[in-house]
């Protein structure tokens, strides 16, 4: 795809964004008709994961040769993962700190929302266990990208041990990513229209703008003090990418694509395969985008982070708990590892945050004032997560051996 065809299709996405929003808050209901759109938009994309995933990872791991090398690639992508988790709870932590939104919320509800408590079960060692699953069809078909991730990893290590024998099915999976790439750069032309509807169609169902306004507003500073922590922490990695890459706002522009379809499908996953095709385009080496990418998009969770701390300290101020330096330090532990752990359980972002409630003692009924606005929020969160991500392979790409 051409510079120019790259700059005309970034307008029309940003064009198909902006008349979701503004369709799906005038005409509210009436858009839920386009939603099969953003439907089929979305399950085209999703079509192209497991196969790209196993591709990519396959075939950047064995690209690098020497599989002592993965060790030290692999060590720096999870230390880089941790480290902007760990920055982004506490930008979390700071902001609820010092706006406090919960302060005068009207009393918690009694009843867990149905969508919660099933996860209530879940723990650690759930975390633990997601890594290896009995039935890779059975984690592709349920969308379980980790253990994927994790086979293939395991694949590619042995297939760079048994020598000239390998060579054959290392070309295969080379081919097998070039192929899915192409396939990518073609449902890049339907991304408008799809993201569209998507936007669209998700402000329908919450009944239009005024529908939808009466439901921020009510719970108004707790939107402020999430959207205020991911603009800063998104700040931030652009300040980590100018300082340890070579890398700055043109590689933004580039990755704009990428980010407006997070901010449209909500989903790192989905946009993992536009993700993977604009860090090429920018330059980034293969071999970095192939393995930092598809491990980002399943575990490095930055957005999500910050906004579990925001949510839970909030829950813990409009139930009148207090949270102090302990409690806190607590939040920080398990936001932090319950992000980068828990990608590998269906509903992860409700997984996170039912671990951390549960750590600090507070009560899962507060999750109830949260979900009327968690599909909007949910939207810049991912594509805090994908900034990250994204961020992640170029500062990585230099630590990829020659």
């Amino acid at each position: 795809m051409s510079l120019q065809g790259n700059n005309a299709l970034l307008w029309a996405i940003l064009a198909g964004a902006v008349g979701g929003i503004f369709s799906g808050w005038y005409f509210g209901e009436a858009m839920l008709a386009v939603g099969w759109l953003g439907t089929l938009f979305l399950n085209a994309l999703k079509m192209t994961i497991v196969p790209l995933i196993v591709a990519a990872v396959i075939s950047g791991v064995t690209s690098m040769g020497d599989i002592r090398k993965l060790g030290r690639v692999g060590g720096l992508t999870i230390l880089y993962y941790a480290a902007t988790t760990a920055l982004a709870v506490l930008i979390g932590l700071v902001i609820v700190n010092l706006i406090q939104p919960g302060s005068g919320i009207a009393e918690l509800s009694n009843v867990v929302p149905e969508k919660v408590s099933d996860k209530t079960g879940i723990g650690f060692t759930d975390i633990i266990l997601s890594l290896v699953h009995t039935n890779l069809l059975a984690a592709a078909a349920e969308n379980l990208l980790l253990p994927i991730i994790v086979f293939s990893l395991f694949f590619a290590a042995a297939l760079t041990t048994i020598g000239e024998i390998g060579a054959p099915v290392i070309r295969f999976f080379d081919g097998l990513n070039e192929v899915m790439m192409k396939l990518v750069i073609w449902l890049m032309y339907l991304a408008p229209v799809g993201i569209f509807a998507l936007i669209a169609a998700r402000l329908g169902a919450a009944g239009g703008g005024q529908a939808f306004w009466n439901e921020i507003t009510s719970v108004g500073w707790y939107c402020v003090a999430v959207l205020l922590g991911l603009f800063i922490h998104a700040l931030l990695l652009f300040g980590i990418l100018r300082m340890f890459s070579n890398h700055g706002m043109a590689y933004l522009k580039q990755m704009m694509r990428a980010l407006l379809t997070a901010f449209g499908t909500a989903s790192s996953s989905a946009t993992l395969p536009i993700t993977m095709e604009c860090a090429v385009e920018a330059g980034i080496d293969k071999r970095a985008v192939k393995f930092v990418l598809p491990l980002g998009a399943t575990v490095n969770m930055d957005g999500t982070a910050l906004y579990e701390a925001v949510a839970v300290m909030f829950i813990a101020q409009a139930d009148g708990y207090s949270m102090g330096i302990t409690e806190q330090m607590i939040i920080f532990v398990t936001a932090t590892l319950a992000a980068i752990g828990a990608a590998g359980i269906p509903s992860a972002g409700l997984v996170t945050m039912v671990i951390v409630l549960t750590a600090v003692n507070l009560p899962l009924e507060g999750i109830g004032m949260l979900l009327a606005v968690d599909w909007f929020l949910d939207r810049f969160r991912t594509t805090v997560n994908v900034w990250g991500d994204s961020t992640g392979a170029a500062i990585i790409e230099r630590v990829i051996p020659d």
